[in-house]
């Protein structure tokens, strides 16, 4: 029962990583075909965020046949993503050309994935002690 656990979460993990990526794939396109958002749009982090949203699919996908990658994968998109959100502060300002709202999403995929490596990475951990034995 507890070698379960594990396994569901790291498969729960990468499957949230992909409905993620879709997720964030069809908001970003909605956008960029048009729709309004109702806040304003800085184009370069909504491109990132679209084209990001398809690494998040593939991290999730090859995750499932690949712990190693998934944590590698997870690794590499949480800081990409911490970059592109230091970025985006760095050139936030109230009334500015990027809005609170992007501020507050990017901090929101940046812990996702934050959670996503650390779960991945505990599993990994896990699994390898349990190998080694």
């Amino acid at each position: 029962m507890s070698n379960l656990l594990p396994e569901r979460m790291f498969k729960a993990a990468a499957y949230s990583a992909v409905l993620f990526g879709i997720v964030t794939m069809i908001a970003g396109a909605r956008v960029l075909l048009g729709a309004d958002p109702g806040y304003v749009v800085y184009l370069p982090l909504l491109w990132s965020n679209t084209i990001m949203g398809a690494a998040y699919v593939l991290v999730g996908i090859l995750a499932l046949k690949s712990l190693g990658f998934g944590v590698h994968g997870a690794a590499l998109i949480c800081a990409l993503n911490l970059s592109v959100l230091g970025a985006v502060l760095y050139k936030y300002t109230p009334n500015g050309f990027i809005a609170e709202t992007s501020v507050v999403a990017m901090t929101f995929r940046t812990l996702v994935w934050l959670a996503l490596f650390l779960i991945f990475a505990a599993v990994f951990r896990r699994n390898k002690k349990r190998n080694a034995a």
